[in-house]
């Protein structure tokens, strides 16, 4: 398949699009449910409602798994946010996030085909969110956990893993990383380096954070150094909670300490996943060919104009530089490939083949400008869910 192109001025910058068009986009909310059937005649209001539905629920009743082959639950992905991280935004209730969560869904439905409900619940309770999520099973398929912060996010997270039979993945977390480690890759190829050798600095111990330093080190990155609003975490510090304890005692193999320029001084490769901002001096210390991925959103941790003055490769979240690193390029695929495969989890093989494959894209056409797939390419999400679900064969869980 040739690569994706896109129409001129497809790519618009926050500035060029207008007030009343942004709330245009949303009157009413980005969703809808769509009939699968005809319900045009009173022979198909009996097929679709009573008496024939009767048929449907007693088969059911007899036997629970038929309700895979004969309800939407089977390929039913439930978007699910208390609202407590919501983009750059921060803590801003469960209705405000609703917007967010409908845009999720909405790509689900157009990347993978694959239905999706938003949830927001009216609660930072963990306990509470997980008995909900639980007693909701019988209606959805697999779980995306969104915008929910840390650290009670890990905490839900393995609590639903381990409660329920079915696919969950905190996206915040795992998606990011699955399109960071793929950005990396790619950055790498260009350069003809490993990753392996790579000196990188993650600055942010939070959701994101934390899953793209486990994702790094599990595919081979030796030296990664990770910065939160104290500085570099490491062993000596008395103030870290269980998850940056736990990071200190796998991370700074060369026993840092300090800030973010002892950190960054010959670093190779900056991952930006806070809303800090570093300064221009700190990007210009950096070693030879530098990788910068500035991905905090809608303000990078600095601009890319400038962090393209000293690094050889520049990255963000936003749409409007090059090397978009979006968690489009992962969610979808991903979700898509584990309910192909009838996986009971997402294991971190599935999340590397993930990343894989949205390399593999792009395999042929990678330049300093095109570490990644375009998120609008209509190639990304059928490959990475091939891969996932061929990964989930061969790791038992499907």
């Amino acid at each position: 398949m040739s690569p994706v192109t896109e129409a001129p001025n497809a790519t618009a910058s926050l500035s060029e699009i207008t007030h009343d068009e942004i709330f245009a986009g949303h009157l009413g909310g980005k969703l809808s449910v769509e009939l699968a059937a005809p319900l045009e005649t009173q022979r198909d209001l009996s097929i679709a409602y009573t008496p024939g539905v009767a048929q449907v629920s007693r088969a059911i009743a007899t036997d629970e798994a038929l309700s895979k082959r004969y309800t939407w639950t089977d390929r039913l992905v439930v978007v699910v946010s208390d609202g407590t991280a919501v983009l750059g935004l921060g803590d801003i209730g469960a209705r405000a996030s609703l917007p967010v969560m409908e845009g999720k869904a909405a790509l689900f439905k157009k990347f993978a085909g694959l239905n999706s409900i938003p949830i927001v619940l009216d609660t930072k309770d963990s306990d509470e969110i997980v008995e909900t999520i639980i007693r909701l099973r019988p209606s959805f398929g697999a779980v995306n956990l969104e915008d929910i912060s840390a650290p009670r996010c890990f905490e839900i997270e393995k609590r639903l893993i381990e409660a329920l039979d079915c696919p969950v993945m905190h996206d915040d977390q795992h998606g990011t990383a699955i399109v960071v480690l793929a950005a990396l890759n790619g950055a790498a190829k260009v350069q003809g380096r490993d990753i392996n050798g790579l000196k990188v600095v993650v600055s942010g111990a939070g959701a994101a954070g934390v899953a793209c330093t486990n994702i790094l080190l599990a595919a081979g990155v030796q030296d990664v150094t990770v910065l939160d609003s104290k500085g570099v975490v490491n062993r000596e510090r008395t103030d870290l909670n269980e998850v940056k304890a736990d990071l200190a005692q796998r991370t700074n193999p060369r026993g840092l300490t300090g800030s973010a320029a002892e950190a960054l001084a010959g670093a190779d490769v900056f991952l930006g996943l806070s809303a800090g901002l570093i300064a221009e001096e700190l990007i210009a210390s950096m070693a030879p060919e530098a990788i910068v991925f500035a991905m905090s959103n809608p303000d990078p941790e600095i601009h890319p104009e400038v962090a393209g003055k000293y690094a050889a490769i520049v990255a963000t979240g936003r749409s409007d530089f090059p090397n978009q690193i979006n968690n489009v390029l992962a969610f979808p695929g991903v979700f898509k490939g584990a309910l192909d495969a009838g996986a009971r989890r997402i294991t971190e093989g599935m999340k590397i083949a993930a990343a894989n494959a949205i390399l593999g894209v792009v395999a042929d056409e990678l330049g300093p400008e095109k570490i990644v797939p375009s998120p609008l390419d209509p190639r990304v999400a059928p490959a990475v869910a091939e891969a996932v679900a061929a990964a989930a064969r061969a790791e038992g869980v499907a």
